[in-house]
């Protein structure tokens, strides 16, 4: 398998992100939006991982970038003792009233994966569903990860490939909108070599290739596009970045893309995602 070689840039360099700033953007992307009305159409699939995970009950989770509880809720309602964390204010609000509503002992804070605030060995089991990908400093996640992870305790990661559907729309919208100069890929989540780099001296790793559960959108791919733009904070920054004049090449280049990995054959459309699932036993 080819791989993109991380590079972490010297201080001194041109190119080197101001991560401050990076990060700033990447708070306001995930709290642009309505992340909860989009998250609705995958969290069925979300479900069916958890299911398989087959977490105990009184497991100590840590669920990273929670976003609106996709995870977390579904195992608090399991009797697993959940902790969620999420960089998004908003959301982190949604899933603490979730929680508040169906009567759940589950912890929410808004925090930063690249530095989480709890002590050594705090968790059984660290899980992030397509959420931690996105932390532009991804060392120290993994440093994170095993850090706050009991000895003989998991980690369970679901990350986007590179090759599958979510990669692709990555690369379409990255033709319009350049990525922060000195960040690396967000997608080198979904690549074995790259996460054995990262992660392989902390845990005894097993990686596999997976199809994320099928979610269906009750309309065409032009309105799911539509869709994105509204309520899914990088499609509604990414169309705020390209401003009016190029609008319509990055809609008709998301469409493309939609219809191409289109499932259905009655004018809805039908949706799956290659990602590959993290596996990891802290030695």
């Amino acid at each position: 398998m080819t791989t993109q070689t991380q590079t972490t840039p010297s201080p001194n360099t041109p190119n080197t992100p101001n991560m401050e700033a990076v990060k700033t953007k990447l708070k306001a992307t995930w709290e642009d939006g309505d992340y909860v009305s989009f998250a609705q159409y995958m969290e069925d699939g979300a479900c069916q991982i958890l299911e398989e995970w087959n977490i105990a009950p009184g497991t100590e989770l840590l669920d990273v970038a929670c976003g609106a509880g996709q995870i977390a809720i579904p195992a608090a309602r399991a009797g697993v003792n959940v902790t969620g964390v999420d960089i998004a204010a908003n959301l982190v609000a949604h899933a603490r009233g979730r929680a508040r509503i169906e009567g759940l002992d589950a912890t929410f804070l808004e925090g930063d994966a690249e530095d989480l605030p709890f002590p050594d060995a705090s968790f059984d089991m660290i899980t992030t569903l397509i959420g931690a990908m996105f932390a532009p400093q991804p060392d120290k996640v993994a440093a994170e990860f095993a850090r706050v992870c009991r000895p003989g305790g998991t980690v369970r990661m679901v990350n986007w490939t590179p090759q599958g559907f979510v990669g692709q729309l990555f690369k379409v919208i990255g033709k319009h909108v350049a990525p922060p100069a000195g960040v690396v890929p967000y997608s080198l989540w979904g690549d074995e070599e790259t996460v054995t780099e990262r992660l392989g001296k902390h845990f005894d790793l097993k990686l596999t290739r997976k199809r994320y559960p099928l979610w269906h959108y009750p309309f065409g791919p032009e309105g799911v596009v539509e869709l994105f733009r509204t309520y899914y904070g990088p499609t509604t920054r990414a169309f705020a970045a390209v401003g009016p004049e190029g609008e319509a090449a990055l809609r008709r280049d998301l469409v493309e893309v939609y219809t191409a990995h289109n499932k259905a054959t009655d004018g809805t459309t039908l949706l799956d995602g290659e990602y590959l699932e993290v596996e990891g036993t802290r030695i």
